[in-house]
């Protein structure tokens, strides 16, 4: 790609924008929200037509016409924000335009064992018949890859694959990654996290305000460098200084119970005035629909939510936000926008009473706060009127961000409030957080980002379904950072680490694991654990019902003998209370059950 241009109304945003990509290699393209790389990748896709360069594959000229063109061509991209078909299965969305026939009609049979063959090959444990929609965002974020993949693609762009991936998953993925270079796939990789960056990719091009500013292979590249390139400013500090003291309480949660499944079942805790609470856990641990119930996007089937002092119903949205109450959503492409509505109208649209002369709107009002959310948030824009869908993904994040603060809230509920943003943007939204903290709101935090959540959280709650009918570890998350009690969510590269160093040589720590799979990399990063209790695995997809509750598939099996190879004791019961169960009686129990499984398919 060689001096690509594309305008905007309003904006240029590539201006002799360039990317040389070389078979068998990952290419790292890197920029701020706006700088244009997406939409450098959008051209080279056909979902833009550039206005002047040229784009060469195998030395000759190409210029795809639509998307479907591209991938006819061996080029597949898979996009930051989910396009997916939610009511639909994983296989009717992996085959989507393309269905397999038989006789003039759709063939399942074979659709289903084509997804199954191209899920098994990439070791993505789903079920093809599954409902796309009942799906994490992080394992639908795994199926649009197995999709790009399935077209046997010769390029294949990635932008931000990893924004909802566990630390797990990304590790999936870039095994994957790796098996397809060595096949001779080239990879256009865009992210803002430096860290996979530096391990995975083999060269890094840098743009700014829509211009090529430099390419270099990784290994000559620090931190600092690319950073510096990005932004043409030094950052020294990620996070904004802890230095607030909470409130008296601002709400308080009391035996919250979602109405249905999945949901958030029967958690308390207490939210402080100026106080950022971060709620943690692993993919599937519930705290997104623990939020989601206090906002009432989901329904309440029991307890209890008090703002200064008073109940609340909060039975939706609307009712939320008259309590107080504001959102920033897990995907705002689906949830946090109006993607054909302009900058304005999207500012503005949850605070319209504010806005009302009689029986009219103050369209000066309107326009005189937008314009202060596009500067006071520096949203790159050329006019208020502009779609906000025309917008960068890190921009759209601003837009939502100003309009939800400008609704002054009691209680700010953030979900993954960074996802896909730079670090310049990142730290921006940052630093609005802690402003809003300043001001006596009371934040809760979800994050995917480890760290995000302990630099930025005053305290944590830790969500884990492995635990949730076990009273004795269930009060401790309930009751996080009580006095003297630190609570920590840390990864399990973290736990190793600090295993091994003589500061913490007399600690005493309850650890917890949501699967046998964390427990056995703990076990071999050093983790001196001499005996492991299995109070609750939860049932999925592919998993077999051992004891009330437990769950269990093969790998699960698998790993727990390894961990009872080294040496390792087994406590298995839900609650202190109850009778320890056979490890051998379970292992054989659930070993059957799998036979039986497989034999019945």
């Amino acid at each position: 790609m060689l001096d690509i241009e594309k305008q905007f109304p309003g904006v240029k945003a590539l201006d002799h924008a360039k990317l040389q990509l070389r078979p068998g290699s990952i290419h790292a393209l890197m920029g701020e929200n706006g700088a244009g790389k997406s939409t450098l990748m959008k051209c080279l896709f056909g979902i833009y037509k550039k206005d002047a360069g040229s784009i060469r594959m195998n030395g000759k000229e190409i210029n795809f016409t639509s998307p479907r063109n591209a991938l006819d061509h061996g080029v597949a991209m898979v996009h930051q924000e989910l396009n997916q078909v939610l009511y639909r299965s994983v296989m009717e969305n992996m085959w989507l335009g393309r269905f397999p026939l038989k006789a003039g009609l759709v063939d399942h049979k074979k659709m289903y064992n084509d997804t199954k063959a191209v899920l098994d090959d990439l070791e993505i444990k789903v079920d093809p018949k599954t409902i796309i929609g009942t799906m994490a965002v992080s394992q639908r974020q795994m199926l649009e890859i197995a999709k790009a993949v399935s077209y046997n693609a010769k390029i294949l762009v990635l932008d931000e694959p990893t924004s909802s991936l566990t630390s797990e998953e990304v590790e999936h993925l870039f095994r994957i990654m790796r098996r397809l270079c060595d096949q001779g796939v080239g990879i256009i990789y865009i992210s803002h996290k430096m860290d996979e960056i530096k391990r995975i990719s083999d060269e890094v091009t840098i743009m700014r305000d829509g211009q090529w500013i430099s390419t270099d292979k990784t290994e000559n590249l620090s931190t600092d460098d690319i950073i510096k390139r990005m932004v043409n400013r030094e950052m020294t500090n990620r996070f904004p200084a802890k230095d607030n003291v909470p409130g008296d309480v601002l709400m308080e949660v009391s035996h919250l119970t979602g109405k249905y499944m999945p949901t958030c079942q029967d958690v308390s805790f207490e939210l402080r005035a100026g106080e950022v609470l971060g709620v943690a856990g692993l993919v599937g641990s519930r705290r997104t629909e623990l939020l989601s119930t206090i906002f009432g996007i989901m329904s309440r089937e029991s307890g209890e939510i008090k703002l200064n002092g008073k109940p609340i119903s909060n039975k939706t949205p609307r009712q939320s936000i008259k309590n107080g109450f504001a959102m920033l959503t897990e995907e705002r492409r689906a949830t946090g926008i109006f993607p054909y509505a302009s900058i304005l109208f999207n500012t503005v649209i949850s605070n319209l009473g504010s806005y009302r002369k009689g029986p009219l709107l103050s369209d000066k009002k309107m326009t005189a706060d937008t314009d202060w959310s596009i500067s006071s948030m520096h949203i790159k824009t050329p006019s208020q009127k502009t779609l906000i869908k025309n917008l960068s993904g890190g921009n759209q994040q601003k837009v939502i961000l100003a309009r939800e603060l400008e609704s002054d809230p009691d209680v700010l509920i953030a979900v993954h409030p960074t996802r896909g943003l730079d670090i310049g943007a990142t730290r921006f939204v940052h630093d609005q957080m802690i402003a809003a903290r300043d001001r006596g709101v009371g934040i809760l935090l979800i994050s995917a980002d480890f760290d995000e959540i302990l630099e930025m959280s005053d305290r944590i709650i830790v969500c884990s379904d492995g635990v949730a009918e076990d009273q004795l570890r269930k009060t401790m998350i309930i009751q996080a950072a009580p006095p003297g009690v630190h609570v920590h969510v840390v990864p399990i590269k973290k736990i190793c680490e600090i295993a091994k160093d003589p500061r913490f040589g007399n600690t005493h720590a309850m650890l917890l694991f949501e699967t046998p799979q964390d427990a056995l990399r703990a076990i071999e990063g050093g983790v001196p654990i001499k005996k492991l209790n299995l109070g609750s695995m939860a049932h999925s997809v592919g998993k077999v019902v051992v004891t009330n509750a437990l769950a269990m598939d093969q790998a699960d099996v698998d790993t727990l003998e390894n961990i009872k190879s080294k040496g390792v004791e087994f406590d298995i019961r839900k609650v202190p209370a109850d009778k320890a169960e056979s490890y051998d009686a379970i292992i054989k129990k659930a070993e059957d059950e799998l036979s039986a499984q497989a034999a019945s398919k």
